[in-house]
């Protein structure tokens, strides 16, 4: 085991992401990602190299083999034991297998908000797997998790986006213009539209 790879599991706030509660359904499983197992880093790499993903989504690293992939997956784990985010493996409810991803991010405990944002693999597509995914982790954030709003925004021209975004109960709330970058670039930007839902909108159930 490379010295790097011991000090993150020597890491007290490493492990302590372990504590971000399972959620379930009897057709969804939202369980933390694990950064040593190697069928969660090839997920991760196959989500976020999607070309799919790519064209709506620009982060500001690309994940661009498994070893990237296994830094993101401990990064991620480390803001979820500091409470920065809630970064969820969307996961078969039997198997446990990697089918996408879905986080709750930038959380402020200030004013109590928070960003959802979330990608699924191409063999979890049409199925609904977004949809119920939203809706867990939505409720879990506005309910146990004691957040006031959660926002979820996305390029504009993603109408699957904005619909799941509907569905589970995100209202839109305007354009926001040049808010993102272009797909694949950091030199261009796009607008966005921006969704939201407060603690006190009715539960669409969408699941």
């Amino acid at each position: 085991m490379a010295l790097d790879d011991q000090r993150y599991k020597d890491d007290q706030r490493y492990k302590a992401a372990a504590t971000l509660p399972d959620l379930r359904t009897p057709h969804l499983w939202l369980r933390p990602w694990d950064p040593e197992s190697e069928a969660d880093a090839e997920a991760w790499l196959r989500g976020r190299s999607d070309p799919e993903f790519r064209r709506w989504n620009t982060p500001l690293r690309f994940t661009t083999d498994l070893d990237t992939a296994r830094d993101q997956l401990r990064a991620s784990a480390h803001t979820a034991a500091e409470g920065t985010a809630a970064p969820y493996c969307i996961a078969d409810p039997e198997t446990g297998t990697p089918l996408g991803h879905i986080g709750v991010n930038v959380i402020n405990r200030v004013m109590n908000t928070a960003r959802v944002g979330y990608w699924v693999l191409p063999e979890a597509r049409g199925h609904g797997m977004a949809t119920r995914a939203l809706t867990l982790a939505a409720r879990w954030a506005l309910t146990d998790l004691g957040l006031h709003r959660l926002e979820l925004d996305h390029a504009v021209g993603h109408d699957s986006s904005c619909h799941i975004a509907e569905r589970c109960g995100f209202t839109y709330e305007g354009t926001l213009r040049g808010a993102m970058w272009e797909a694949g670039r950091h030199d261009a930007y796009r607008d966005m539209h921006l969704h939201a839902r407060l603690a006190e909108d009715p539960d669409p159930d969408a699941s």
